[in-house]
């Protein structure tokens, strides 16, 4: 048994932290809101989240971020992306061991265009720092909490700690593989949020399965180029954190992104879509990161490219659908 602080009480870091007190792990889950601790630690519910789950007695929740990085050496990462910066200026004057850190978030910053383990690379010590590694994978909060099966991954250049990690995890409907190449691990679980959000602005102006299927192909042929361009293995894209993340995300009904795209598709503005859905839309500033990403490595994405135009230039998505389809003609496989 091992302690594990939970940093995050949102949807998904509330069902990994059920998923290691399951495991029968000393499990605390840090939440900047007091009432949101109060709630689950009396009546051990997370509504905003995770409406009608019960949550066990045994998971505990704190909002002073000194107790919780004092729990454990174990600190699992699950605030949004835009949190984490400050979130580590937040806690590491409490930080004095070295500690495992483990990112389950799936972006990338705008501007710096860093990935998470970098972004934590770059705000943290390396003197508190055992390793970081990345949970990624198609995986939906609201089927973990379930138990149905789920399958992710644990990645890292020190596969010891991808290990580590896939032990703390793996039960009978939770399984995790491992893999040492968090380049792609990190942009495929990135990037796939912007293909999901296409893929939900399709569903939106009702334009079938034909055009989903070659948004999610497609989606995956661009996401692939920009990421072996930029060191990820092109094997790792057509895995669970590329094609299966991929996947579940532009199909599922779970899927914010997706839900996101749906509402623009029909005709809501970005502001709206933002303010009916209430929580955080990961692939709205990725599709900024990720439009940056291919001017800089100079690597065609014209869905992204799309996408860009639709959130941030208010283009009208039946517009960008047509002017995808008149593109030059081209042949379907690249070499990377």
């Amino acid at each position: 048994m091992e302690n594990v602080t939970v940093l995050g009480a949102g949807s998904w870091g509330t069902a990994l932290a059920l998923v290691l007190a399951g495991n029968n792990h000393d499990t605390l889950v840090w939440t900047h809101r007091g009432e949101q601790a109060d709630e689950i630690n009396i009546h051990h519910t997370n509504q905003k989240y995770l409406p009608n789950i019960q949550l066990p007695e045994k998971l505990v929740a704190t909002s002073n971020l000194e107790e919780a990085i004092h729990h454990s050496d174990i600190m699992v990462v699950a605030v949004p992306t835009k949190a984490i910066r400050e979130v580590c200026g937040s806690m590491e004057q409490f930080l004095k061991d070295k500690k495992l850190f483990v990112h389950v978030s799936k972006g990338i910053e705008p501007d710096s265009l860093m990935r998470i383990s970098e972004i934590l690379s770059e705000s943290l010590s390396p003197d508190i720092v055992e390793e970081i590694v990345v949970l990624s994978g198609p995986s939906h909060a609201e089927e973990v909490v379930l138990h149905h099966p789920t399958t992710i991954t644990a990645a890292c250049s020190n596969l010891d700690a991808a290990e580590k990690v896939q032990d703390l995890f793996m039960n009978n409907y939770f399984r995790v593989y491992t893999n040492d190449d968090v380049v792609g691990v990190e942009l495929g679980g990135a990037l796939k949020n912007v293909i999901a959000l296409a893929a939900g602005i399709s569903d939106g102006l009702d334009y079938g399965d034909n055009a989903k299927a070659a948004l999610i192909t497609r989606g995956l042929a661009e996401i692939t180029r920009l990421g072996v361009k930029m060191g990820g293995n092109p094997f790792t894209f057509a895995g669970l954190t590329g094609m299966g993340d991929l996947i579940a995300t532009c199909t599922s009904v779970h899927s914010r992104n997706w839900k996101a795209g749906n509402m623009l598709g029909k005709g809501l503005k970005l502001d709206e879509v933002l303010s009916q859905i209430g929580m955080v839309v990961e692939g709205v500033r990725t599709t900024k990161a990720a439009h940056q990403l291919s001017e800089r490595y100079d690597v065609p994405m014209p869905i992204t490219t799309a996408l860009f135009e639709i959130l941030f230039n208010e283009k009208e998505p039946k517009v960008a659908v047509d002017e995808l389809m008149i593109r030059m003609k081209k042949r379907e496989i690249d070499l990377y």
